[in-house]
């Protein structure tokens, strides 16, 4: 479904990504781990078209989505094509109310006929039922990431990406959206992601990436990643 090949990126001279390549069937879930400032975010960047609207550029390499050339396309094309971004930070829009922002994406490009609508992201986040009128910088922060979630499922996509979608949230707002993840699982959506709480993407996801300074260092099946001590330790401890 997705197969990013050798793919290098720079910001102005400094590279930040060095022949990185990854792939993901259809319904899979596949995450890529790594600390802070190693190139995950550059490289979800650089699959959605917007790394040069972050001051970043495509330099060589690949990205094929369906068997079709995306590394050349713009953000809006990449996203037409059926993937949906879960941005770091929500970035839902402040000034619309929760039913505004999920109307504001909705679309059905892929022609999928059990769609998302807005009573269908409200079944999976109820929360968001009690919030519809209301306005989007006055929701916490889990809502805001309900919502994000839920904006970008509107779109229909055939590949979910989220990054870093339970960063700084409550416990109980954390495992209601893993839970809300593996219920997508179950209902084959495929599922890219990013995130920093190991044991439920160990849970979660059938393989994993371990990237490094821009460069995969490892990947492997959560059994095998479970039983690494010395990978989590040198790649993903603190």
């Amino acid at each position: 479904m997705l197969s990013i090949q050798k793919l290098t990126a720079h910001y102005g001279s400094s590279q930040a990504l060095f022949g990185l390549s990854l792939r993901l069937s259809k319904g899979e879930v596949v995450t890529l781990l790594g600390r802070n400032g190693m190139g995950k975010t550059t490289t979800l960047h650089a699959l959605m078209g917007i790394l040069p609207a972050v001051g970043g550029k495509v330099t060589d390499g690949s990205i094929t989505y369906q068997d079709q050339e995306i590394s050349d396309k713009p953000a809006y094309r990449i996203a037409r094509l059926g993937l949906a971004l879960v941005p770091e930070g929500r970035q839902i829009f402040p000034n619309l109310t929760v039913r505004e922002n999920l109307i504001a994406t909705s679309a059905n490009r892929q022609q999928h006929k059990n769609t998302w609508k807005e009573q269908r992201v409200l079944e999976l986040f109820p929360l968001l039922a009690k919030r519809l009128t209301s306005m989007g910088n006055l929701l916490s922060g889990g809502e805001q990431q309900m919502l994000a979630i839920g904006r970008a499922l509107m779109t229909n996509p055939d590949l979910l990406i989220l990054d870093d979608a339970t960063e700084g949230l409550a416990p109980l707002v954390r495992d209601e959206i893993w839970s809300s993840l593996t219920m997508l699982k179950h209902q084959g959506l495929s599922i890219l992601m990013v995130d920093k709480n190991l044991n439920e993407m160990l849970k979660i996801a059938d393989r994993h990436y371990v990237i490094e300074k821009g460069r995969i260092v490892w990947d492997g099946n959560s059994n095998q990643l479970s039983s690494d001590v010395h990978i989590r330790d040198k790649y993903l401890g603190l």
